[in-house]
């Protein structure tokens, strides 16, 4: 396993990474380029080809295999990519064949938050803790869960859609058509829509300005900020009262504001987890890293290799 070199590829709307990872989790190599949608998946498909060849070309080495973190909703056991709306034409496209054919080795294949999560288990935060947890909060609420160092999965395989357990069911229209799921009162897009409410003669600022304007003091954004902790807090408490993880890391771009959501956070799991070891519960912020995609993507390799294969 020490020999074992894995192509790593990070695809997301804008952007893709390639990259050569050791299975201790060092990125050797790795390159970047524009995703170009609008050019179709075999287009992207020819250029990650021809990254992997270059960069394992001056490795000097073979791959064992390919791992695939990508955006958006993906079938990891077909291979085939979902309703990606920034990634029009790609809708069920079969990468794994594609990559395949066009490499020689074999490739696996997840959605970009849980690859994150799975590199954060094996190298990162969460290093062998069991459960570990990762909820990102930025423009919705994804949580991925990591059990024995595989993704949990639901029947067929499913996906858990965490961010759709319900907080408050007289609160705001969700998406997925409840009300008051927790991404719907609880994500970076929900506290902007709040705050535009309560001052509708002030221009609608983001969750950054939001934020900014919060740490200085002032009542409006401190006001917004301080309901949204409430409500990730409570979602928060019910992930650790059901999965009583052993480590609960959060990411995304609201937690670039950590210090003004973790402490109410905190508080609220001390305050409603009475039936479980909350204690032993480590509750942290990850810190951004521009290669733990690629690293996420080798790990997506090396998990599936040893996962139970669903029928």
């Amino acid at each position: 396993m020490a020999d074992t070199l894995i192509g790593a590829i990070d695809i997301g709307g804008t952007k893709i990474a390639v990259g050569i990872v050791t299975a201790q989790g060092q990125v050797l190599a790795h390159q970047s380029f524009s995703t170009q949608p609008e050019q179709g998946p075999q287009a992207s498909v020819q250029r990650i080809a021809q990254a992997l060849i270059t960069l394992t070309n001056n490795q000097s080495a073979n791959l064992s295999g390919i791992g695939i973190g990508a955006t958006g909703p993906v079938n990891p056991f077909t291979g085939r990519f979902g309703a990606v709306e920034f990634l029009t034409g790609w809708q069920d496209y079969d990468i794994i064949a594609a990559l395949t054919a066009a490499c020689g080795v074999p490739a696996a294949l997840e959605n970009d938050a849980d690859a994150y999560a799975l590199g954060e288990w094996r190298w990162g935060a969460g290093r062998g803790a069991s459960p570990f947890i990762v909820v990102t909060v930025g423009t919705g609420i994804g949580v991925s869960l990591i059990t024995a160092g595989q993704v949990y999965r639901g029947v067929d395989g499913a996906h858990p859609e965490i961010g759709h357990h319900i907080i408050d069911p007289s609160g705001p229209p969700c998406t997925c058509g409840a009300h008051g799921c927790w991404e719907s009162l609880a994500s970076g897009p929900a506290m902007e829509d709040w705050a535009a409410r309560q001052s509708p003669s002030l221009p609608r600022r983001t969750g950054a300005e939001l934020c900014a304007a919060a740490l200085t003091g002032e009542p409006s954004a401190l006001a917004a900020v301080q309901r949204t902790a409430r409500y990730l807090g409570l979602g928060i408490a019910n992930l650790v009262t059901l999965y009583a993880p052993q480590v609960l890391a959060l990411s995304g771009g609201i937690m670039r504001s950590s210090e003004l959501f973790l402490p109410v956070i905190l508080n609220t799991v001390q305050a409603t987890c009475a039936y479980v070891p909350k204690e032993k519960t480590r509750i942290l912020v990850l810190e951004s890293d521009a290669l733990a995609g690629l690293r996420g993507a080798a790990q997506v390799w090396l998990s599936r290799s040893d996962e139970p294969k669903i029928e």
